[in-house]
């Protein structure tokens, strides 16, 4: 059963593995990239509104309304996150808007799974963009498969209280992989440059020092002269997919998607404030 079950998940996604990006480089979509100039350096994010409609929509709600503008990393942990966009600098602040629900999992069909890393009897995983993901397959629809972001470093998602509705304002930021967030909360995209600084923000809970976002802007609302000038790797490219077969070979049987790193270049930034 197990070898038919592997069998006829390679059927069904071997559509979407097979095709190849013109090119091996992609731009950003200035609609759905976030720019947060912090005071150890520049983070740019790219947001999947085709996995949290709802969660992107607040975090450019509440960019475009500077909420975020010089709010505090208020609780930091090495290896593990960066937590920041409370109003009130402490867990539980939460913006003027309503919580949002969960946006844990997402139904997709095998052409919209981007390219694929791994194929097992259990299920699939691989790369939306520059996210990882998991998935199995959906049993409420057929053909479907049910998606949830992979909690790898540099993923961007929601802070939350215990409810699993409580979702507001707070994001945060995965300084290492951590895939007992998988599931649990909503993710909202990942970092592609500044994982340096990401790693750099004061750690504590609170940090004694504690870093802030000193300006969040949705890329789209930047004059074009300020905007980074950043391509990054594109994920459905041949040089990607031999990067995933050099990571696979290199790991052996320990290898996950948290092991492909995303590649940037053309970098142009203005700087921190």
């Amino acid at each position: 059963m197990r070898t038919l079950k592997l069998i006829c998940l390679l059927a069904v996604i071997t559509p979407t593995s097979t095709a190849l990006a013109a090119t091996p480089w992609r731009e950003l979509d200035p609609q759905s990239t976030l720019v947060i100039d912090t005071s150890k350096g520049r983070l740019v994010i790219e947001m999947r509104p085709d996995l949290a409609p709802n969660a992107v929509a607040r975090v450019k709600l509440l960019a475009r309304e500077h909420v975020y503008d010089g709010l505090l990393f208020h609780r930091v942990l090495d290896h593990f996150v960066d937590q920041t966009g409370n109003p009130n600098n402490h867990d539980g602040g939460v913006s003027k808007h309503p919580n949002l629900a969960p946006e844990f999992k997402i139904s997709l069909m095998p052409d919209q799974l981007g390219t694929i890393a791994t194929t097992s009897p259990s299920g699939i995983s691989g790369f939306i963009g520059a996210t990882p993901y998991q998935a199995t397959l959906d049993p409420t629809r057929p053909g479907a498969w049910r998606t949830w972001a992979a909690y790898c470093d540099g993923v961007a998602g929601m802070g939350r209280q215990a409810d699993l509705g409580s979702a507001n304002s707070e994001i945060f930021f995965m300084r290492a992989p951590s895939r007992l967030l998988d599931h649990d909360f909503t993710p909202w995209g990942r970092v592609v440059s500044g994982m340096d600084v990401v790693r750099a923000i004061n750690v504590g809970e609170p940090p004694a020092h504690p870093d802030r976002m000193i300006r969040v802007q949705v890329m789209a609302d930047m004059p074009a002269a300020e905007q980074p000038k950043l391509q990054v790797i594109d994920t459905r490219s041949a040089l990607f997919k031999q990067q995933i077969a050099d990571a696979r070979q290199r790991r052996g049987a320990d290898f996950s998607v948290c092991d492909v790193r995303i590649e940037t270049k053309h970098w142009v930034g203005i700087g921190t404030p």
